[in-house]
């Protein structure tokens, strides 16, 4: 009897691990799996620490977007397991690229646009900005895209009407607010994915979508055309002078969506790569060091196919007006001393007062009267030479 009692016993105590075990998800060889798991864990802060402590974090940008694609090919040539590691991060543009690097942990470096940083400072809730935000090169030129319906033939057509700015953060959210402020022209401002707004503008419900990307621009260059669609000129003027240059977008850019050998006149605003001003004592200055170093050195590989075509417009070299260019940027450049073309206009444009906004001025009405329909940066850059040493001598004879 007294046996039957403690096999009993042994029996229900038995049942009752099992039933613990089945409640939490374990089981007694589960349970020893977890203490192997929390001993080869505790022997692990050093992988830990090691894998981390070379990354850094890349905002971009939209899946649509020029930005995210540049943050990926610089996370592939930058990359240097395990010192260095590039997490290129999809975001909402760059409006909120800034954003994220004052307030997102793990966010060191961003892409984003030179009229950004007059945007915060004109809101004025951002404490010295300036001070916090710096640059670590000037990128490529993002062209402003206002695509219409047949029906819309101006800017002033499209007044009271919706119009898709993208999503809240992005590039066209900003850019394009400014364009159509200082054009004078109030329009319904939607703000969704331009991907959809795209599809609703067959249907009417949308008159237009502004996206301002680098060109060629993959959703726009796989868009099926609808008969009409097309296109705004948006000239270049006084009104934008500040921080955007002349541009223009063709058929070579966009076959599916202009004729051949057409273009459309448009502006672009410069986009930066931008970091976070960490204190030199910080462990993140010391991560974003080795990301600077890095990109410069390997800076050559960018300008070689299959990547983007605007890295050839990049000169590490130029300059970002209103922007402080980071100490290591400016070292390390400085030290390299990087052979690249003839830096772009803004980066020559300090000795002759307002140089820069009449060469602007100039190459618009040059490019109208000569008909040209494209014009690269290194054709830019020459042109502007000329331009410069006309100036330079009339200024010298007195004139």
């Amino acid at each position: 009897m007294m046996i039957r009692r403690r096999l009993s016993a042994l029996l229900m105590a038995l049942c009752a691990a099992c039933a613990v075990g089945s409640i939490t998800g374990t089981s007694l060889s589960g349970a020893a799996a977890q203490g192997a798991g929390r001993s080869q864990q505790a022997a692990e802060p050093s992988t830990i620490e090691r894998v981390n402590e070379g990354t850094i974090g890349l905002a971009g940008g939209l899946l649509e977007g020029t930005f995210i694609r540049f943050a990926a090919e610089i996370a592939k040539v930058v990359d240097d397991p395990p010192n260095l590691r590039v997490l290129p991060v999809v975001s909402y543009g760059a409006v909120g690229n800034v954003s994220d690097l004052l307030y997102l942990k793990g966010i060191d470096v961003a892409i984003t646009q030179a009229d950004v940083l007059d945007y915060f400072k004109r809101e004025g809730n951002v404490p010295n900005i300036g001070d916090r935000i710096h640059y670590i090169a000037r990128f490529f030129v993002a062209e402003v895209h206002v695509y219409v319906r047949s029906e819309i033939k101006t800017f002033e057509d499209l007044a009271g009407k919706k119009v898709s700015f993208n999503t809240v953060g992005s590039a066209a959210n900003l850019t394009g607010g400014i364009v159509f402020d200082r054009l004078g022209v109030a329009v319904e401002r939607v703000y969704m994915n331009n991907a959809a707004a795209l599809e609703k503008m067959r249907n009417g419900d949308i008159a237009g979508i502004v996206h301002v990307v680098g060109k060629p621009n993959e959703l726009l260059s796989k868009f099926k055309p609808e008969p009409g669609f097309h296109f705004l000129t948006l000239e270049y003027s006084d009104k934008f002078k500040d921080y955007y240059v002349p541009a223009d977008i063709t058929s070579d850019d966009y076959p599916n969506l202009i004729a051949k050998g057409e273009h459309v006149d448009t502006i672009g605003v410069p986009t930066v790569l931008a970091v976070y001003n960490w204190p030199k004592s910080s462990d993140r200055y010391a991560r974003v060091a080795r990301f600077i170093e890095q990109f410069c050195l390997k800076f050559d590989q960018f300008k070689q196919p299959p990547f983007q075509p605007k890295w050839q417009e990049i000169n590490l070299a130029a300059t970002v007006p209103g922007w402080k260019r980071y100490s290591v940027a400016e070292d390390v450049i400085g030290r390299i001393n990087t052979a690249q073309p003839v830096p772009p206009v803004s980066s020559r444009a300090e000795v002759i007062p307002d140089l820069e906004e009449k060469f602007n001025n100039f190459l618009a009405k040059w490019k109208r009267n000569n008909g040209k329909s494209r014009i690269s940066e290194t054709d830019r850059a020459n042109l502007f030479q000329e331009y410069r040493a006309l100036i330079e001598k009339e200024q010298k004879n007195g004139r």
